[in-house]
């Protein structure tokens, strides 16, 4: 029984990390416009990190711009809207941005 408890705490934190990181952004097509550490069309992950460190409704008002899009928040480009980026996809990709801090 140990070991069967034990392979499915793994098999959930091997679930939960491999959309915690980059691979769900590749998926979502994130990192065509974004990098982890450089300016490329929009911001870097880890400026936007930073920018929203302090904000408490962070996730919120980020995961509702993954999705909708947004304008003006770091330039004139805006970003567009991701309707294929789910509710929790969102959540999950703005939570590992923050995580960059």
């Amino acid at each position: 029984m140990k070991k069967a408890t034990a392979a499915l705490f793994l098999s959930c934190l091997t679930t939960g990390v491999a959309f915690a990181n980059p691979e769900l952004a590749q998926k979502k097509n994130c990192l065509a416009c974004h990098a982890v550490d450089t300016k490329r069309v929009g911001p870097a992950y880890k400026d936007v990190a930073a920018k929203y460190a302090d904000n408490k409704d962070a996730v919120a008002v980020l995961s509702a711009k993954v999705i909708k899009g947004g304008a003006g928040a770091w330039g004139v480009v805006p970003m567009p809207a991701n309707p294929q980026v789910s509710e929790a996809e969102a959540k999950t990709l703005v939570q590992w941005i923050l995580s960059l801090k």
